[in-house]
C-alpha cells in the first residue's frame, strides 16, 4: 500500500493531504482491482482491459463509436482502438457503418460478445459479494459519492 507521508510539509492543505492519499490509495486500487479482474475473466479469454470496453457498450445498450467508447470511459482513443481491432478479430463485437459519420464506425456487442458478458456478470456477481462481505453498505455508498465527486472536478470541460 502507498502512502503519502510528510504531505503537510509539501504545503499541501489538511484536505490536500487527505485527497493526495486517497489518490495514491486509488492507485493501489486500481492496480489490485486489475489485477482481480484479469484473474476472473481470464477463463473466458478476457482480460480486464477487454471487459471495460464490452461493459462500456453494454451499459449505453447501443453501437458506440470508439472515440465515444473511450470518452466514457477515461481513456485515449488509441487504446481503446486497439482493444476493439482484438474484439472484433475475436467475434465479440462487430464494426458497422455509422450514419452520421463516414469513417468513425460504430461498434456493437455480437451474440457472442452478449454470452461472454452474461458469463462475466455471472462471476462478478459472485466476486463482488465475496468481496465486499462484512461491509457496511452505507460506508460503501459514501466512498462512492466522494469518488464521483473527485471524479466531477478532474473531468476536462
Amino acid at each position: 500500500m502507498l502512502k503519502a507521508k510528510n504531505t503537510q510539509s509539501h504545503n499541501h492543505t489538511p484536505v490536500g493531504a487527505a485527497f493526495t492519499e486517497l489518490l495514491l490509495e486509488t492507485f493501489n486500487l486500481n492496480g489490485l482491482l486489475l489485477l482481480a479482474g484479469d484473474r476472473l475473466v481470464h477463463h473466458l479469454n478476457l482480460t480486464s482491459a477487454r471487459w471495460q470496453v464490452v461493459g462500456a457498450i453494454d451499459l449505453v445498450q447501443a453501437p458506440l463509436t470508439v472515440a465515444q467508447i473511450a470518452r466514457n470511459m477515461g481513456l485515449q482513443r488509441q487504446s481503446v482502438q486497439r482493444l476493439v481491432n482484438v474484439l472484433n478479430t475475436e467475434g465479440l463485437v462487430r464494426l458497422v457503418e455509422n450514419p452520421h459519420h463516414k469513417r468513425a464506425k460504430l461498434v456493437q456487442l455480437t451474440e457472442l460478445g452478449r454470452a461472454t458478458l452474461k458469463k462475466v456478470k455471472h462471476v462478478q456477481v459472485k466476486w463482488a459479494n465475496h468481496v465486499a462481505s462484512g461491509m457496511r453498505e452505507h460506508e460503501v455508498k459514501k466512498a462512492v459519492v466522494v469518488l464521483q465527486e473527485f471524479s466531477k472536478r478532474l473531468k476536462v470541460k
